[in-house]
């Protein structure tokens, strides 16, 4: 088995990631999502433009992990039941989604996601298809116990979960209520637990 080469140049700053991360999402909040470069990210975290270009295509992805990964790194939900993990996941989803940063980032991030397959391509196997991948966990808990069918189709669960946040709130407008996690998590477990 052989290891992979050790990175060449010097280590990633965390630190400078995290000013960056920052700093993109406030000057989305500020001046809106057309008006945010990398040239003002750049400058706003106090790193060069090349450090942003070094982890990031351009500013459709790094406006998309600035402001809808915020929940990437969060303790994956362990309630006990599948409906409970399940609304622990939408809270997540529906405060990201409703926050300043998120209202001001999608449609300019949906624009550019339909202009470009290619960006809309990277975005998910960078982005959604890990953070999916992590979930996968819920479904398999819930299979042990009973609750759902090992052959659930997990993908298609979790589409149809943040599509209705969504929906709910970017497309509609609705402002989300305290119990709209509880909500919807309820109506999801129903439609694929095993009767």
């Amino acid at each position: 088995m052989s290891s992979s080469p050790p990175p060449r140049g010097r280590p990633r700053d965390p630190r400078s990631h995290e000013a960056i991360i920052s700093a993109t999402a406030a000057l989305v909040v500020e001046v809106g999502y057309a008006a945010t470069s990398i040239g003002a990210v750049a400058a706003r975290a106090g790193v060069g433009k090349d450090t942003v270009y070094r982890r990031w295509s351009g500013k459709a992805e790094l406006v998309f992990e600035a402001v809808f990964t915020t929940t990437d790194d969060a303790p994956i939900p362990d309630t006990g039941t599948l409906t409970g993990d399940l609304a622990v996941l939408l809270e997540s989803l529906v405060d990201e989604f409703r926050t300043p940063a998120g209202t001001a980032a999608l449609p300019g991030l949906l624009a550019d996601f339909a202009a470009d397959p290619a960006l809309k391509a990277r975005i998910r196997t960078h982005f959604l298809a890990p953070s999916k991948d992590r979930l996968v966990v819920i479904f398999d808990r819930a299979a042990q116990r009973g609750e759902i069918a090992a052959d659930t189709p997990v993908n298609l669960v979790l589409d149809t979960l943040a599509g209705a946040v969504f929906f709910h709130i970017a497309l509609v407008g609705e402002s989300p209520t305290p119990q709209l996690a509880g909500q919807l998590a309820a109506m999801i477990s129903r439609g694929i637990q095993i009767r």
